[in-house]
């Protein structure tokens, strides 16, 4: 296990995901309380969800409030995920994570992946692009940072967590193709402190998952041989049992 010393800034560069479809207003609420409560980088939420969060993170809260847009596949015309990304910025949402047009990738039409992003980020919030590098050849990836990049995308997400874990490798790669002009987010099966750390040692400066509760539980935790950190008090423990409660049915990030 991770220790703790070597991962004193975790909590701000967690992005708190709750994309399960099956979890209601309740989780939402929670997983908000949750990032606040242990100062993660923000919540990321179905555009569903959004008003729910709002409320719950007041405009100028220092959590992030975070929209996925034509989640999980992207596979719907262009207008309608930008119809889904104008609700979203409406709604209060300061970032928005967005699935590409993969459909036109496969077929080579950068000129449909180009635009179906630009329409997008003219809106003006940050847009991470979610380049599912797992199942990307590495020309279409390759063309896929060009293109999102061109469209005024400011980060590169590994993955919806449809799919394996991100690994340092993928970071590692999406971190040379961007060459400093983006940012990088790793997302999927992001589940100990020795992955989380090994993801940021590769280049990612944001993680995008479900477990940052158990993260900061185990962030807490003595390693062998250290001496016992301090235990966290009443409320702190239930609003971590709660957390994990919800995470038991939350896999994907």
């Amino acid at each position: 296990m991770a220790r703790a010393r070597e991962l004193p800034e975790l909590a701000p560069l967690i992005d708190h995901a709750l994309l399960d479809p099956h979890r209601g207003r309740q989780a939402v609420i929670s997983c908000c309380d949750e990032a606040r409560h242990f100062g993660f980088a923000g919540v990321c939420l179905a555009s569903r969800w959004l008003a729910v969060a709002r409320e719950r993170l007041p405009l100028g809260d220092r959590v992030r409030l975070i929209s996925v847009v034509g989640f999980p596949f992207g596979a719907v015309p262009s207008a309608i995920k930008r119809a889904e990304a104008e609700a979203a910025a409406a709604a209060g949402a300061d970032e928005l994570d967005v699935v590409p047009d993969f459909g036109a990738l496969a077929d080579g039409d950068s000129t449909a992946v180009l635009d179906d992003l630009a329409a997008i980020t003219e809106l003006g919030l940050p847009v991470k692009v979610i380049v599912d590098i797992a199942r990307l050849q590495p020309q279409a990836l390759e063309l896929l940072v060009e293109v999102s990049i061109d469209a005024g995308v400011r980060w590169l997400k590994s993955g919806s967590g449809f799919g394996p874990p991100v690994t340092p490798a993928q970071v590692e790669r999406l971190r040379q193709l961007a060459r400093g002009r983006a940012a990088i987010k790793a997302s999927g099966g992001i589940n100990d402190l020795e992955q989380a750390m090994a993801l940021v040692e590769a280049g990612a400066t944001r993680l995008g998952t479900s477990r940052g509760v158990a993260l900061m539980q185990a962030l807490r935790r003595p390693a062998p041989g250290r001496g016992k950190r301090e235990e966290p008090g009443p409320d702190q423990a239930a609003e971590a049992r709660e957390g994990l409660a919800d995470e038991r049915g939350d896999e994907r990030s």
